[in-house]
């Protein structure tokens, strides 16, 4: 592990098999802890008037659900130098992608709940957790939210921090990297090329999962409305949807779900969303509980 900020080493019970985990942070050989240093990392954001003008998180060209910084060729057994170029950049194959999106949300809240940071799943994970608690078979992206402190927290202890799993089955493991985008301190929905506020990025194919902070909605407070929350993404909510957070499970690991789960996705998505058992080739079984392929 290479220009780490501390060694901070944690023990987790992952996939049925142990595995480690480094974090750096900034506390010397103390890790820092969400709940421990939650009243010291809460701060004033920029006014609206600073909107900035440049975009943080870059997408792939060829799949804008990749990090093109680090997605990687899949065609390296090829002897022609000039295709192993052409394809350098190129998505996983569809019967893998899966593998690492369910190891992207293992390691993501594996990590999330060691370090005690609030964080929930949301939009088309939470529906997918809604039918089976598993990713749809169709995914090819993931969404998580944090609340308003968490992400000053990551901000201040855990940005651009490196995390390896010793994954079973994965030779030489994976490197997971959280990575918080500086225009998190712009609140504002105008921050149109920053709706995302942080990222954990799989550094050896580029895939990732989408981080969100949901805000206290300062404009609706003022107008009546004590619980208004938003995010940049201009998903609106009220404190009560969301809190106090459920404990469920996903992938097989511990995860927050937000209070009222069906409110959300029947808002999102309708209330047959719910219901509709065909859908993107995949039919779900009743009996197996799982979505099998129609085909």
């Amino acid at each position: 592990m290479t220009e780490m900020r501390s060694s901070v080493k944690g023990i987790f019970w992952f996939y049925g098999l142990l595995l480690t985990t480094t974090i750096s942070g900034v506390c010397g050989d103390i890790e820092p802890n969400f709940m421990s240093v939650r009243k010291n990392v809460t701060r004033e954001y920029k006014s609206e008037g600073e909107i900035p003008t440049q975009k943080y998180f870059h997408e792939a060209k060829f799949n804008h659900h990749y990090d093109g910084r680090y997605a990687r060729s899949f065609f390296i057994s090829n002897p022609d130098v000039l295709t192993r170029l052409r394809y350098a950049n190129a998505s996983l194959p569809d019967t893998k992608v899966i593998l690492y999106l369910s190891d992207l949300i293992r390691t993501y809240f594996t990590t999330m709940n060691t370090i005690g940071a609030e964080t929930w799943i949301m939009h088309g994970t939470l529906l997918a957790w809604w039918w089976n608690q598993k990713i749809f078979p169709w995914d090819d992206d993931l969404d998580v939210q944090i609340s308003e402190a968490t992400i000053h927290f990551l901000a201040e202890y855990y940005n651009m921090t490196e995390h390896y799993f010793d994954i079973p089955n994965v030779d030489g493991g994976r490197t997971y990297m959280l990575e918080v985008n500086p225009n998190y301190v712009v609140k504002s929905e105008r921050d149109t090329l920053n709706k995302i506020d942080a990222r954990w990025i799989d550094m050896s194919s580029g895939l990732f999962i989408d981080i969100t902070a949901v805000r206290k909605d300062e404009a609706k407070r003022q107008n009546g409305h004590p619980e208004a929350l938003m995010c940049k993404d201009k998903h609106h909510y009220e404190e009560s949807d969301i809190f106090p957070l459920r404990d469920s499970l996903f992938e097989g690991v511990p995860v927050k779900i937000p209070y009222a789960y069906t409110y959300l996705v029947e808002e999102e998505y309708g209330p047959k969303a719910l219901t509709r058992t065909s859908f993107y080739g995949h039919i779900f079984n009743e009996h197996t509980k799982i979505w099998e392929s129609a085909v």
